[in-house]
């Protein structure tokens, strides 16, 4: 009996969805759809857009999210690095233009730091780092929730109409093709949650799948338009740099930060994690429906965080686990013990 190998190998440290979705960006460079193509991968990104987030809606549970507002201190400071300082950053990034970010590039370096958190892998290295995972659940599912919401209003009001045209009209189309699917989940999460959760891995195929559509319809319309020849492999360089010390940053704020709000490690290690991440999966859909023709430049700055997070944070995760267990409080003086 033969072994069966998994692609990528163990040893090589990208994730092998990123491969997919660089093959997917590659055959839109050498392949991209045009005329009535491009008019029909624009019409099918549009409906497995919407299919995406009718999923989210479905799939997240209520009950699961009320519970978890007990812990309603690790989710604001979660909420808050994810949505007020990494906005912060992505503004004071500014300075960077022209001379380290080109324009269009900056343009998608500050919609990565308006896109929610991950919940797959946060709650993968929370697990990996020993903390506590139930919170990164619902840290990762508060902010994807909230991202469908805060993330095209930070888009309107910070990136402005020089980005292919987000306005009202913007927010309104968000509000259609992606709000609305999820809250049409969530009312139907009572019929459908059972069946949901029994496919869990075929609608894992499903959600990959679309968005590997979303980006083959965006990066054809990037390479109709022609504005690749913006990007040189130095721009590319200097944007991994600049996201590197971004990734730097926020791990090192989440991490003392937390500390000196009074949290345990456990729920730092989550807060770390949950709070310093951007997800790909939720930003690459938004990107396409706020940005049109431009989405391909505005999300290439998403999809090297998205690989730069995964193997910082592995790196991370299996060094905090290598971390000693914190002593036991001592107990009060005067205390009754058994």
């Amino acid at each position: 009996m033969t072994r069966r190998r998994s692609f990528p190998p163990p040893w090589l440290p990208v994730d092998g969805y990123l491969l997919a979705l660089l093959g997917t960006v590659g055959l839109a460079v050498l392949l991209p759809a045009s005329g009535a193509g491009a008019t029909v991968a624009e019409s099918a990104a549009t409906a497995v857009v919407a299919v995406l987030f009718f999923l989210y809606g479905a799939r997240l549970s209520t009950r699961e999210t009320l519970d978890g507002l007990r812990h309603w201190r690790l989710h604001l400071t979660v909420l808050g690095c994810t949505f007020l300082v990494f906005p912060l950053l992505g503004l004071a990034a500014r300075a960077l233009v022209p001379t380290v970010l080109t324009p269009g590039l900056y343009t998608g370096f500050l919609f990565l730091c308006l896109v929610p958190s991950t919940i797959q892998s946060s709650i993968a290295f929370t697990s990996m780092a020993r903390g506590n995972v139930p919170a990164a659940i619902c840290a990762g599912s508060f902010s994807s929730l909230a991202g469908i919401v805060l993330t095209p209003l930070l888009a309107a009001a910070l990136l402005g109409g020089g980005t292919g045209g987000l306005s009202a009209d913007s927010v309104l189309r968000i509000a259609l093709q992606l709000l609305a699917p999820f809250l049409l989940g969530q009312l139907l999460r009572p019929r459908l949650g059972c069946f949901l959760v029994r496919r869990k891995r075929i609608l894992g195929y499903v959600d990959r799948g679309s968005i590997l559509l979303v980006v083959y319809a965006a990066f054809s319309q990037g390479m109709v338009a022609g504005i690749w020849h913006l990007v040189t492999p130095g721009r590319l360089a200097l944007l991994l740099a600049a996201e590197a010390v971004l990734l730097a940053v926020m791990l090192t704020l989440t991490w003392y930060c937390a500390g000196r709000l009074g949290f345990g490690r456990a729920d730092r290690i989550a807060i770390q994690f949950a709070g310093s991440k951007k997800s790909l999966a939720a930003g690459l859909p938004m990107a396409s429906v706020l940005f049109g023709p431009h989405a391909s430049l505005a999300v290439l700055p998403l999809m090297l965080f998205h690989q730069l997070q995964l193997m910082t944070c592995a790196a991370l995760a299996k060094r905090r686990a290598r971390d000693p267990e914190p002593a036991p409080a001592a107990p009060a003086k005067g205390s009754v013990t058994a």
